[in-house]
């Protein structure tokens, strides 16, 4: 059995890992590099045979999971796609935005060129709404729990991850030199008891696991609970008649931020101020909550029997059209602008950004991992200049972070999710985190649990029986 981490190996997105066993060659996961150092990655052909590729399996429609699926697809690959019912659905909102943000970053860098007066050939963007469309056609609905098969030799099955709507952990039962084996890829886990989305399933065996790191040397803080922080920054912004802008991310977090904001102004706990959802992304995803109940936890199954509905208010504005969100910009007075990209490396937030974070009246607020060499990791930093659009800008808004809302475990929660293996597994493979938080945690692993773990780098291949 071969098992080649050509993604998520010394870095947080990019998530994908070639399996190669029993007869069968696997994908799990096919994640978009966002990271400034390792974007080029991105354009490098696949070094895989795709023609020859049995399936790919995504554990989640987060970008840097699923969004080179048409590239590969742009590239030749013409097998199953499978995930989840709701990732599926999700996957077809994220993986069309995606390419429309690609041809808008295209076209406005070919704009600027013009204008600096630069003769360089035409922008190309990654892929085309074509691919996308050929690669939605491919995708396979899976249910949690149930064995999928993929060649009558080796079983797949998705176990609730708890990171976001739809997200999985995958199971590969095969063999390997004539015995069972079970290789487990987890995905990114969840924190336990967020709002909306289930706990991460509990898994007792495993022969082989490849696990997330991306908080793997962190504590989340407990800094009060996230509805009083959130209450915090939006009564002083308020208060000094600024706006807040909030990089999102379309999944999850953009529905949490909803969920907490409702409940905040029903408790009267924040003035009634204008809350922009500024994503037609994020717009799609909350119809896609809709249709996928049974992915909610008790208390939010409670909630929709009460009120209809997690994800509507009366003061909640969703835009979707470009006009709507250049209108923002000129808007006077108090306002909450959710925006994507989550990480501030493309979209519609960079122009929120541009047009806000010199004024010192207003707040720029995370609420999410900012992934080392993107522009949310600057500004989080506390550079006090940033380029955005080429175009070097003073950072005078002040700036704030949320904790305690990340949909990732902690070192605390990974360590206590490996805890429920009930014997050391073969090896442990730590991933899909900054390098010195995958050592950490794998360090940790070895003193606390005595388990053989290993921290792969880019593009390593290991042969495991």
């Amino acid at each position: 059995m071969k098992l080649q981490f050509l993604g998520g190996a010394g870095q947080v997105t990019g998530s994908q890992y070639y399996v190669e066993a029993d007869g069968v060659r696997l994908l799990v996961d096919c994640g978009m590099h966002q990271e400034r150092a390792h974007l080029d990655r991105n354009w490098a052909k696949s070094p895989l045979d795709l023609r020859n590729l049995d399936a790919v399996l995504l554990t989640h429609a987060h970008v840097d999971h699923c969004g080179l699926a048409p590239k590969l697809v742009s590239e030749g690959y013409r097998g199953p796609i499978y995930a989840t019912s709701a990732s599926v659905d999700l996957a077809a909102v994220v993986l069309r935005d995606a390419a429309e943000i690609q041809a808008e970053d295209a076209a406005f860098k070919m704009k600027r060129h013009r204008k600096e007066g630069r003769d360089v050939p035409p922008v190309k963007p990654l892929y085309t709404q074509s691919d996308v469309e050929r690669t939605l056609r491919l995708l396979r609905p899976a249910s949690y729990d149930r064995a999928v098969n993929i060649n009558g030799h080796v079983q797949v099955r998705f176990h609730d991850a708890g990171h976001i709507l739809g997200s999985a952990m995958i199971e590969l039962r095969l063999n390997g030199n004539g015995e069972p084996r079970r290789i487990v890829f987890t995905g990114d886990l969840g924190q336990l008891d967020r709002p909306i989305v289930r706990n991460p399933a509990i898994v007792t065996e495993a022969d082989y696991i490849v696990m997330e790191s991306t908080y793997g040397d962190r504590h989340h803080e407990n800094h009060g609970t996230i509805e009083l922080q959130l209450e915090e920054v939006v009564v002083e912004t308020v208060g000094r008649g600024g706006k807040i802008i909030v990089p999102i991310f379309a999944i999850e977090r953009a529905q949490e931020l909803i969920y907490y904001f409702s409940r905040l102004l029903e408790a009267k706990r924040i003035p009634e101020t204008s809350i922009y959802l500024d994503s037609p992304m994020a717009a799609d995803v909350n119809d896609i909550f809709g249709r996928h109940r049974e992915c909610f936890d008790a208390e939010a199954q409670e909630m929709v029997a009460e009120h209809g509905s997690l994800l509507k208010f009366r003061s909640l504005h969703v835009l979707r059209t470009q006009r709507d969100s250049m209108r923002i910009n000129d808007l006077k007075g108090p306002a909450v602008v959710m925006a994507t990209s989550g990480m501030c490396t493309a979209g519609r937030i960079k122009h929120h950004l541009a047009h806000h974070i010199g004024d010192p009246a207003n707040t720029i607020l995370f609420v999410g991992y900012q992934a080392e060499g993107t522009l949310g990791r600057q500004i989080l930093d506390g550079n006090q200049e940033v380029r955005i659009h080429g175009i070097t800008r003073q950072v005078r808004a002040e700036v704030r972070q949320i904790q305690g809302i990340s949909g990732h475990a902690d070192h605390d929660g990974l360590m206590k999710w490996l805890g429920y293996v009930q014997r050391p597994p073969r090896r442990l493979f730590i991933t899909h985190g900054e390098p010195q938080a995958s050592l950490a945690l794998a360090e940790d692993v070895r003193r606390q649990m005595n388990w053989n773990v290993t921290v792969p780098e880019y593009r390593d291949t290991v042969q495991i029986d």
